[in-house]
């Protein structure tokens, strides 16, 4: 049996790809797409995301429209952005919500730099959640005597410098979107 480090960094590039999904729906005062991805509207008897009601699209910088399909969900999409705890009011219009984004005040910023610290130290964990699991499998492999010990040693150190690789690729990503939010 072999040890398998390509498996190790598919799963901390997935911490990775978490990571941006969670930055994707933060607020940065521009309007994306993304920013309502966390918004479930209770529709045909079950709570549904919204871009299975609706289409969302961005018609300007600072606005979003949702074209919900079918007239009865209308009320419940607005209701669910509403309620999102995102800040947003939408605008009814027939079938259609317009979403004004509003701009950030600093404290708003300041919260969401906090929240977005706490996505990265989730990423940072799952990482090392990664690293521990490789580094047992190998003490495992080495106890078991399928490896030697200087086999085992320069495993740990591979395992250690894509640790660290990811978790400095977290670090810059993090702040990449702390400056996002906080440019004015």
């Amino acid at each position: 049996m072999s040890f398998d480090l390509k498996d190790l960094e598919r799963r901390m590039d997935g911490a990775l790809t978490s990571l941006s999904d969670d930055f994707a729906g933060l607020r940065t005062g521009r309007a994306s797409v993304n920013l309502l991805d966390s918004v479930m509207v209770p529709a045909y008897g079950s709570t549904v995301p919204l871009n299975q009601v609706g289409s969302v699209t961005v018609p300007e910088s600072r606005m979003l429209a949702v074209n919900i399909w079918d007239k009865s969900v209308v009320g419940a999409a607005d209701k669910a952005i509403r309620d999102a705890g995102l800040g947003l009011n939408p605008v009814v219009d027939g079938t259609n919500l317009r979403i004004p984004i509003p701009p950030l005040n600093e404290e708003r910023r300041r919260d969401l730099t906090k929240v977005a610290g706490k996505y990265a130290e989730q990423a940072r964990v799952a990482v090392r959640n990664v690293r521990r699991d490789g580094m047992d499998a190998l003490k495992k492999m080495e106890k078991d005597g399928e490896i030697g010990e200087d086999e085992q040693r320069a495993w740990a150190d591979d395992v250690q410098k894509l640790t660290d690789q990811h978790i400095t690729r977290i670090d810059d990503t993090l702040k990449s979107k702390e400056a996002e939010i906080m440019q004015v």
